[in-house]
């Protein structure tokens, strides 16, 4: 495999009554069997599409062709999205190309774009980037499922104006929809105003859409070769998909992370020792926050389950968390993420003004940064924290590929041992029913003053 799991230090038998016990993942094994089986006859039954969005080679062939387009005519590419139409994007484009990609001229960018997403709303962020901007090299691929999304139509209102102003006719060649194929306001929209579009697969939520247009545009405009990203979850689909937990990394991680919920480590560190896969940890932090975080069961009990996931970057953090995690209360587990290979070197040049420091010499950064990450994760075993390693060979199209999709079928194998349904997040609509009634939307009067009723308490509580 292109990445492997070693869970030694989540095991009791090397950090103590906190860690898990063998017979307790034996006694998991008919539970891993029975959900194994009703997510395989769901997957057959077209309920579960994500697991077979890396076979999909007709629906890549014409992403590809849009984003050499794309790449041929315009200086700048912009994500306008938020959540999983944006997380999976900046995730990939941060591993697969050069750190400050934007930064280089063209033509060491490959002659492709810059890219740049824009995940939020804030005024500052989404002014500054524009004046960054020069309206007649810029395309806005403008990403919704339900073509509701208030901060991505908000953004892309503003986003129309601008180019618009700056360019008169020939503005909506500036803009690519990628929503649902039948449904909602922005399919309305391409099929009226003749916008370019494309389709995010029904049954596709967009914490699972990093393999659809969604990521896949953007990312192969910007020079990320997207069919071996493909071919590297495709090669993880056979392990992912193995009934037995031993065999299975994503069952196995899962089966682990939840006993150890159990044993009260309510915290998922997720720990990169990588620049590059800083950005993985943000995407697997929404993806297990949303897909986990539940108040109600599938047998509709209420249960208030679902841990809650902490990024961290090593070794950036052990300067700050690390201490918290070591001698803080028992209620984290770590999962490191390691290159075995991280491309460069950079070797360790002599000090003759600081003799203490002669031991250092002719060493090189990457022995320093896996030093560091194998320091950490024994301190840890060594004071009884649960820990893991997901390594991988080097962080390429393909690896990166392969880790995306375990980490995918982890979390729904998650859900359901957690015994929850990782695929809705209910939790996040009461809060979009009281902005839209802020914003004044139509039909949310109720909404607005039950709001005025809980605020107006909120500020005669507080004085």
């Amino acid at each position: 495999m292109d990445i492997r799991l070693d869970y030694t230090n989540m095991l009791a038998e090397t950090v103590g009554d906190r860690g898990v016990r063998r017979e307790e993942l034996a006694s998991l094994k008919p539970r891993v069997e029975s959900i194994h089986r009703e997510l395989m006859e769901r997957r057959r039954a077209g309920a579960l599409p994500f697991y077979d969005l890396p076979f999909a080679a007709a629906e890549v062939d014409g992403v590809c062709a849009l984003s050499e387009e794309l790449a041929g005519r315009f200086e700048s590419v912009v994500v306008l999205g938020i959540g999983g139409s944006a997380l999976g994007t900046s995730a990939l484009m941060r591993a697969l190309r050069p750190l400050y990609h934007n930064l280089l001229p063209r033509e060491r960018r490959g002659g492709r774009p810059r890219l740049f997403v824009l995940d939020n709303v804030d005024p500052v962020g989404v002014a500054e980037t524009l004046d960054l901007l020069d309206p007649a090299g810029t395309v806005f691929l403008v990403i919704s499922k339900s073509g509701s999304t208030v901060e991505t139509m908000c953004q892309f209102m503003i986003a129309r104006r601008w180019v618009e102003a700056a360019i008169g006719g020939g503005w909506r060649d500036h803009f690519v929809l990628i929503t649902d194929p039948a449904t909602g306001a922005l399919r309305r929209l391409a099929e009226l105003e003749g916008f370019r579009s494309c389709e995010v697969p029904p049954g596709v939520g967009g914490r699972f859409s990093v393999f659809t247009a969604v990521g896949l545009l953007p990312l192969a405009a910007a020079g990320i070769d997207i069919r071996t990203v493909l071919a590297g979850a495709a090669a993880m689909a056979e392990h992912v998909t193995s009934p037995e937990l031993e065999e299975n990394p994503a069952y196995l991680n899962a089966a682990l992370q939840y006993l150890c919920y159990l044993k009260g480590l309510h915290i998922s560190v997720m720990m990169p020792y990588s620049d590059r896969l800083r950005d993985v940890a943000d995407w697997y932090r929404q993806m297990w926050a949303e897909s986990l975080g539940k108040k109600r069961s599938l047998a509709g009990e209420t249960v208030h389950v679902g841990p809650t996931p902490v990024k961290a970057l090593g070794t950036t953090d052990q300067h700050s968390q690390v201490q918290l995690y070591m001698e803080g209360p028992f209620d984290k587990v770590v999962t490191f993420l390691v290159p075995d290979d991280y491309g460069r070197a950079l070797e360790i040049p002599p000090f003759p003004e600081a003799p203490g420091l002669a031991y250092l010499e002719g060493r090189t950064l990457a022995e320093l940064i896996r030093s560091e990450q194998q320091s950490t994760a024994v301190a840890l075993t060594r004071n009884g924290r649960p820990n893991c390693t997901l390594s991988m060979s080097a962080v390429t199209p393909r690896c990166v590929g392969a880790l995306i999709y375990l980490l995918e079928v982890q979390t729904l194998f998650a859900g359901h041992l957690f015994g929850v349904d990782p695929l809705d997040q209910p939790g996040v609509e009461e809060g979009k029913e009281f902005t839209y009634a802020l914003m004044g939307r139509p039909g949310y009067e109720a909404k607005l003053a039950e709001f005025e009723r809980w605020n107006g308490g909120v500020r005669h509580r507080l004085g």
